[in-house]
């Protein structure tokens, strides 16, 4: 995770994310750095615009935070309907027996 850290970390200062410079980022916390895991990392981002993602993922969770609430709400209206058709039966099974 570290390594991905890095990468945000070198793109937010305006550094080129290359392998040295996410291997100097995490040497600098204090761990070794692994070669492999800084290639895989930069490979990975490789034509990805990493403000670009970062934008997008914010509006992306906005979003499902409003479904919910969207489908509670159809949950409820539909329990209104059952409820009030209930109450109809209900009405309707009163008044038969009024009737014998």
């Amino acid at each position: 995770m570290e390594y991905i850290y890095a990468a945000l970390l070198l793109d937010a200062a305006g550094k080129e994310v290359n392998e040295e410079n996410i291997k100097k980022v995490v040497k600098a916390t204090g761990e070794e750095p692994d070669e492999a895991m800084a290639k895989s990392v930069v490979n990975a981002l490789k034509g990805v615009n990493i403000k670009e993602v970062i934008k997008n993922a914010q509006t992306m969770q906005a979003a499902p935070a409003a479904q919910p609430a969207q489908q509670a709400d159809k949950g409820a209206k539909k329990e209104e309907k059952a409820d009030e058709k209930k109450s109809e039966e209900e009405a309707a099974s009163g008044l038969a027996s009024l009737f014998g």
